[in-house]
């Protein structure tokens, strides 16, 4: 009985079989094959019938709630450090910190070949692994590290503006759906 219950055959005695079926011949349809045929044959209704498919309450893939709150957050934190280690980095030139602050928003422009390129593009400027990276390179390359750090922090804040605003990385099916949430009016926040 457990082995029924948990979807799996009994290998039943000959004693129970009926003649004939002691050897492993079979007599006629097995009921078991046919109760679990039915079930998959209901299950797959189910999946392909739309009046039993739950309804998702937000863009599949996107976070809510208090997670996303946190993860905004995150995107203050970041924005934050990354402008103290500027200020540290980079004393007093905080023109080249805003000239440089939306350029990775030129990636944007890769939209113009497709939603799918042109997330690509937007996750690959908007990802934390190009600024990391970009800083490392000033720890292999030290005399070069005056110059990366600053560049890779000014990265970092403009990463942390976005996630803070609400624009996270995208999915391939346009601009406004992000892991964040989806942008537009009905953005709650």
């Amino acid at each position: 009985m457990a082995e029924v219950l948990l979807g799996r055959q009994a290998d039943w005695p000959a004693a129970d079989a009926g003649p004939g079926q002691a050897s492993g011949e079979r007599l006629g349809p097995d009921p078991r094959a046919e109760a679990r045929a039915m079930g998959e044959a209901e299950s797959m209704a189910g999946r392909c019938d739309p009046s039993h498919r739950a309804v998702p309450t937000a863009d599949a893939g996107a976070v809510q709630g208090g997670v996303r709150l946190l993860l905004r957050a995150e995107g203050a934190a970041l924005l934050l450090f990354a402008v103290l280690a500027y200020a540290h980095l980079a004393p007093g030139q905080w023109g080249r910190f805003a000239a440089l602050l939306l350029l990775p928003d030129l990636a944007m422009l890769g939209y113009l070949a497709g939603p799918a390129i042109g997330a690509r593009a937007y996750n690959a400027a908007h990802s934390v692994v190009g600024p990391v990276l970009l800083a490392a390179a000033g720890f292999a390359l030290p005399a070069q590290a005056a110059l990366l750090w600053p560049l890779a922090a000014i990265w970092l804040a403009h990463i942390g503006l976005d996630r803070l605003l609400g624009y996270g990385l995208k999915y391939g099916r346009g601009f406004g759906h992000t892991h964040l949430g989806r942008l537009g009016p009905r953005d709650p926040w």
